[in-house]
């Protein structure tokens, strides 16, 4: 009777976790990237240029060295000043992009008020990454 209720119980907690498992993979690609991008503008809104490059996708890292994408970024950004406001604008899913393998990306586009430009476009482009992990593979400012 004891073996049973164990074997009751462990397919109980089995049936629970595996019920719990769809419900992350419904998760639709433009929410995780989303997320991801997010997460890795916050670095480069504080200054943290080697750390952003440090969690951005292999393609980006092999496209650039970290010391580059430092010095582009602060280039970049140091001139546009703090970030003011950013507003969600749309997250699009592909699977090609011009320039880029072939792969998973989502293209993220925030309208953003900088402290020395008023209205700019920033698009952050993740990628799902060999791991399964969405990371940053682009990024622009128009």
């Amino acid at each position: 009777m004891k073996t049973r209720s164990f074997l009751i119980l462990g397919l109980l907690a089995t049936a629970t976790l595996t019920s719990r498992v769809p419900a992350k993979a419904q998760q639709k690609p433009q929410d995780l990237a989303q997320k991801s991008a997010d997460t890795w503008l916050a670095l480069t809104d504080s200054g943290k240029f080697a750390e952003s490059w440090d969690e951005a996708s292999q393609l980006f890292k092999s496209a650039i060295t970290k010391q580059q994408w430092a010095s582009t970024l602060k280039g970049v950004r140091d001139p546009l000043g703090k970030v003011l406001s950013r507003k969600f604008k749309s997250a699009t899913y592909t699977k090609t992009l011009p320039g880029v393998p072939d792969g998973e990306y989502v293209v993220v586009q925030f309208e953003t008020s900088f402290e020395h430009k008023a209205t700019a476009t920033e698009t952050v482009t993740p990628v799902l990454d060999k791991d399964g992990k969405w990371r940053v593979s682009g990024y622009f400012i128009r």
